[in-house]
């Protein structure tokens, strides 16, 4: 009914013996075990990208807890309407919340598989799927520490082959499947704690304290109960997928907390680009940070040197030019005072002006320097 699920599990399996049969022989029980490790890893590393989605989407659901929390409290007594906002709110998150169950999903016909398959091989068996008779064979006669890789401490036939008489507890068995059951439970709680440290403490709802109880206590326990019923291999497969998982759980969160790392070092480096350096002043119509002062309207060159007169640039410029039109007149009309008239020539040692000695220059009457000289000469003598 499963052998849509058999018939994979046994052909990884087969291919991983084919290869390490060639290393160390077909018949050696180190062949079957590294088989059965490598089987965990094929299909580990299928499911490795889903993992990674399953972790950036725990990741947002944490992010967005808050909004949760609220919609759970505002429609506490509408269970309909609660599930359409969480919906809703996982949409707009882009949250799929079948994303952090699909790796368990695809572990379980696995598991539930290579326990089918492992079981069926026993003494007498033509074929198991991909094994032939002889490949059958092979696995029974591997032995780790004197026990088979397909026996287990009670062994319950579920096959209702020839070795339905050995069903029962077998003792024998003790000596290696307890130590494999020990370490399988604590590296199932230790791969439960390491993922349970990454959760926000402000998304925790009641839900996640019960499925953290689950993980951390009720599931390494059920492994350590249970595992009398596993064979063996199961119980190499069951240590191997937990050594996957926190090597995988530590890659994985280690380069998601780079990635974060480095999105908040651009932010950062973004509002540093926007803000003024150190002295400067910020740009107009720049909101200044807190103890800065604002930035202040350049001055017009009007205004430069002579704020208190109001004058605008262009007025005092023309006022310049008056001034300056003023003084390159007024020169020349003393020059003009200088020199010899129209209707006079300048005796020697002075000058003689047309109605006498005293020239006009704008209202303002000005002597000319040779008289004052000789006047004042006059007056001493």
């Amino acid at each position: 009914m499963l052998d849509f699920i058999y018939y994979p599990v046994s052909f990884i399996l087969w291919c991983w013996h084919k290869v390490f049969g060639f290393v160390f022989g077909d018949d050696n029980a180190i062949s079957w075990i590294l088989a059965i490790v490598f089987l965990t890893f094929t299909v580990r590393g299928i499911m490795f990208k889903p993992f990674v989605n399953q972790v950036r989407s725990m990741k947002k659901m944490q992010d967005f807890a808050p909004e949760i929390k609220k919609i759970q409290k505002k429609y506490a007594n509408d269970r309909q309407r609660q599930a359409q906002e969480m919906q809703k709110l996982q949409r707009e998150h882009g949250v799929n919340p079948l994303g952090s169950c699909l790796p368990l999903l695809l572990q379980i016909p696995v598991f539930i598989g290579l326990n089918w398959v492992l079981r069926n091989f026993y003494p007498g068996k033509e074929s198991n799927y991909f094994f032939d008779a002889e490949g059958v064979r092979s696995y029974v006669d591997a032995k780790i520490f004197g026990v088979n890789l397909g026996d287990a401490i009670n062994h319950v036939s579920m096959m209702g082959g020839p070795d339905i008489a050995e069903t029962g507890w077998q003792w024998s068995v003790v000596p290696v499947a307890l130590p494999l059951m020990v370490v399988a439970s604590v590296a199932t709680h230790f791969t439960a704690r390491h993922s349970v440290a990454r959760q926000n403490p402000a998304s925790a709802t009641q839900q996640t304290a019960i499925m953290n109880r689950l993980t951390l206590w009720i599931f390494p326990a059920g492994v350590l109960v249970f595992g009398a019923f596993f064979p063996i291999g199961l119980l190499l497969y069951w240590l191997a997928n937990n050594a996957w998982t926190l090597m995988q759980q530590r890659l994985v969160y280690t380069k998601i907390d780079k990635e974060e790392e480095a999105k908040k070092a651009e932010v950062v480096e973004k509002r540093s680009n926007l803000a003024p350096k150190p002295g400067q002043k910020p740009q107009v119509g720049q909101k200044p940070k807190p103890g800065q002062k604002p930035a202040q309207q350049p001055k017009s060159s009007g205004q430069k040197g002579g704020g208190k007169s109001g004058k605008s640039g262009t007025e005092q410029g023309a006022d310049k030019s008056a001034d300056k039109g003023a003084d390159t007149s007024a020169d020349k009309a003393a020059t003009g005072n200088g020199q010899s008239t129209k209707n006079g020539k300048s005796p020697k040692g002075g000058s003689s002006v047309r109605g006498g000695a005293w020239a006009k220059n704008g209202g303002n009457q000005q002597r000319p320097a040779s008289q004052g000289k000789k006047a004042q000469g006059r007056k001493r003598r």
